[in-house]
């Protein structure tokens, strides 16, 4: 399996959809290639914080630490 066809089968991957022999060669694809790892994990990342985004209720404050500059471009995307 290459990276590219990791990326093509990321999410059949992830939500268990993958037959059980493309699925040990997507794990042995991870077991050999670093990038695949990282890029899977920053995936996971993304899922991670868009389900939370979304989990807020709209209007929720937003946390202190949330940088001023990421808060106007959100708005920003929004307007347009």
């Amino acid at each position: 399996m290459s990276c590219r066809e990791f990326t093509e089968f990321l999410d059949e991957y992830l939500f268990g959809n993958l037959p059980a022999k493309q699925r040990a060669e997507f794990d042995k694809h991870l077991a050999e290639c670093p990038w695949c790892v990282a890029y899977l994990d920053s995936y996971q990342k993304t899922i991670q914080l868009e389900q939370a985004a979304f989990a807020e209720p709209e209007g929720a404050p937003v946390p202190a630490d949330v940088p001023e500059e990421l808060i106007q471009a959100i708005l920003r995307a929004r307007s347009s």
